[in-house]
């Protein structure tokens, strides 16, 4: 592996989140809440080959981190395969996956079988009739099976939660408690206004202070814990000495430390989660470029990336939803989903 290499802000290429479809069987009111959408033409994804292809070439130029998403990528089948597969690169320490966990009890024995040790799935509500509110689908059940699935298969489990003001900030207390009972930590996440999010208010964001505030009043003072790193979370011990993280990134937003960036599922490849234009990496890789040429084709974009999306969100004076619905049918490239959050 070579030297790392560093973007515009000296940050360097860590973490690739790839995407292995843009379909989900949700429709979380947060990410999804129109009644249609666009998908990717089916030929035009990436073979589990090219997926391992682009990760070994990112790999080679400092990637040490794989996250597999979607949509919700347990639709992908054979998703093991490509596990098993990004593992052989010797250079890659982590590959990790995050799901709904709807089709979890059936697929966490053969990911840990694959290889793969640490798996994050969404979880914004202990509440099922709250559950199918939220995402249109009546599947709380399969999902805590799914979450039972993975500790049986020996997975480390973390637990994501988007807050939404008066809709799931009752349960920031019971869903602690939860994840502290199975073992797993919990992020809570703030309400991001990206592509996809076109029901977005300001009003419907549950800070990181609030959230610390709700926190102390039940559990007592909490400690930030150092070593963030790159990472998204901000980590904080409870007097119980079981973890929790916030994710800030409407308030307090990370973009300085970011080194990560996404391929979605047909090859394009995006520095920022906002960045409005992506590279297309399918149409080299099947137009015949070489390993070389590929190489130099991602390190000179990495080298001048100056993306800091969240940043300059957080600076607007009247801030709302990024993208309206009907930009989003013109090219779904912009949706959270395709891009794999």
């Amino acid at each position: 592996m070579r030297a790392p290499i560093h973007d515009t802000l000296g940050r360097p290429l860590g973490a690739l989140r790839m995407s292995v479809t843009d379909r989900c069987n949700l429709r979380c009111s947060y990410c999804m809440p129109e009644d249609d959408y666009v998908w990717l033409p089916r030929e035009g994804l990436l073979d589990f080959d090219e997926l391992a292809r682009v990760a070994r070439l990112f790999s080679e130029l400092g990637v040490d981190r794989i996250r597999l998403t979607g949509g919700e990528p347990l639709l992908r089948r054979g998703l093991p395969d490509l596990v098993a597969k990004l593992l052989l690169l010797e250079t890659i320490g982590e590959v990790a996956l995050t799901t709904n966990g709807v089709l979890l009890d059936s697929q966490a024995a053969a990911l840990a079988a694959a290889g793969l040790r640490r798996i994050t799935v969404s979880l914004d509500t202990l509440d099922p009739a709250r559950f199918q509110r939220l995402t249109r689908k009546d599947e709380h059940a399969r999902v805590l099976a799914g979450i039972d699935a993975a500790r049986g298969a020996g997975l480390a489990i973390k637990l994501d939660t988007v807050v939404l003001r008066d809709v799931n900030d009752d349960e920031i207390i019971p869903l602690l408690r939860y994840a502290a009972s199975i073992g797993a930590e919990l992020r809570f996440i703030e309400y991001m206004d990206v592509g996809g999010a076109t029901r977005w208010r300001r009003a419907s964001v549950v800070t990181r202070e609030e959230i610390l505030v709700r926190v102390r009043e039940a559990f007592g003072a909490v400690e930030p814990l150092s070593g963030r790193g790159s990472a998204p979370a901000e980590t904080y011990r409870l007097p119980s000495g079981a973890s929790f993280g916030v994710i800030a990134s409407v308030t307090a937003p990370f973009c300085r430390a970011c080194d990560r960036s996404r391929v979605t599922a047909d090859g394009m490849w995006y520095p920022c989660l906002y960045a409005a234009r992506g590279l297309d990496l399918k149409a080299a890789l099947r137009g015949g470029a070489t390993d070389d040429m590929l190489r130099a084709l991602l390190e000179t974009a990495w080298r001048k990336r100056d993306d800091r999306g969240a940043e300059v969100r957080a600076l607007l004076p009247d801030r709302e939803a990024l993208i309206p619905a009907s930009a989003l049918r013109g090219d779904p490239h912009l949706e959270m989903h395709t891009r794999g959050g």
